[in-house]
């Protein structure tokens, strides 16, 4: 808040300005803080999608192993 040297300040005007510029600051932090909110909400869903997809990717369907893996016994 530029301060004019032309006229005295108004102490009263200026806690008044102050008041009002503290509780617009207090409700664009709120809104900040419910936007944050929601990323994280969905950055957990996105990762919890992933996790899943990564799990159902690396298990075999059929039963039988993986290429990566080797067979636990072999038969001759």
């Amino acid at each position: 808040m530029p301060r004019s040297t032309d006229r005295p300040t108004d102490p009263a005007a200026a806690t008044a300005s102050l008041a009002a510029e503290a509780a617009l600051l207090e409700g664009r932090l709120t809104l900040l803080r419910e936007a944050i909110d929601t990323v994280d909400a969905r950055i957990d869903a996105v990762s919890e999608t992933l996790s899943r997809l990564r799990r159902s990717v690396a298990a075999p369907t059929d039963g039988a192993a993986s290429p990566d893996e080797e067979p636990a016994t072999r038969r001759p």
